[in-house]
């Protein structure tokens, strides 16, 4: 199992892999908003009991390290980073990867 970093949560880890899952090879990242995430992890999965704005807070956090790009500030979708992906095979470092509240 990967070490969390120390700042993180089962939420964000719930999130970042529910991004990976959406990665087709040679399609390139799939962009989702907060709220169809947290359909999808909650809603449909029940992996989770956290509410929306859990998620949408969570996920602004994870952009501000670094683990998840905002592609469209508009209308809020993002999609996961190499950093992210790199978090998930445990292939980064946890130090890497900066506290979004520092």
């Amino acid at each position: 199992m990967r070490p969390r970093v120390p700042w993180m949560n089962e939420v964000d880890d719930a999130i970042l892999e529910f991004f990976q899952a959406l990665r087709a090879p040679g399609t390139g990242a799939v962009a989702m908003t907060p709220g169809g995430v947290h359909y999808n992890i909650v809603e449909r999965a029940g992996a989770s009991s956290k509410s929306r704005s859990t998620f949408s807070r969570r996920m602004s956090d994870l952009a501000d390290a670094g683990l998840l790009e905002i592609v469209d500030d508009d209308r809020s979708f993002y999609i996961i980073t190499d950093l992210g992906i790199g978090y998930l095979e445990g292939t980064v470092d946890r130090d890497e990867i900066p506290d979004p509240r520092a």
